[in-house]
C-alpha cells in the first residue's frame, strides 16, 4: 500500500474539500475521470497499490490522492508496461520520494 493514505474521519465539510485523501470519488466516477474500466481500478486494489475506503454499503470510494497513483499505473500501462511491473514502479518511486523527504527533514543531502 502508498504510504501516506489517513483516516478523515471527523474531518469538517471545509477540510474534505482541501483533503486529497478524502474518499470522494465513486469507482464509477474514478473510472470515467481516469479513462479506464472498473476492472483496472479493482486490480490496482488486488495488488494492494491502493486499498480505497469502503462506503457503508460496501462500495470503494478514491480519492484525488488515490487517482493520481491509479493515473500514474494508467499512463505506464498504456506506455507498454505491465500492469504488475507498473505497479513496483510507482510503488519503488513512492518509496524513494519519501526517503528523500526524509533525508530533507534531517539534512542530510544526497
Amino acid at each position: 500500500m502508498i504510504p501516506n493514505q489517513r483516516e478523515t474521519a471527523g474531518a469538517g465539510a471545509a477540510d474534505k474539500f482541501d483533503d486529497d485523501h478524502y474518499p470522494a470519488y465513486t469507482m464509477g466516477r474514478a473510472a470515467e475521470m481516469l479513462g479506464a474500466s472498473a476492472s483496472f481500478l479493482r486490480s490496482l486494489d488486488e495488488a494492494k497499490l491502493i486499498e480505497p475506503q469502503r462506503s457503508t454499503g460496501g462500495h470503494r470510494r478514491y480519492s484525488r490522492y488515490q487517482l493520481r497513483i491509479a493515473a500514474r499505473v494508467r499512463e505506464l500501462v498504456d506506455q507498454g508496461t505491465a500492469l504488475d511491473a507498473a505497479c513496483r514502479i510507482i510503488s519503488l518511486e513512492d518509496q524513494l520520494h519519501e526517503a528523500r523527504r526524509e533525508n530533507a527533514e534531517r539534512g542530510d543531502h544526497p
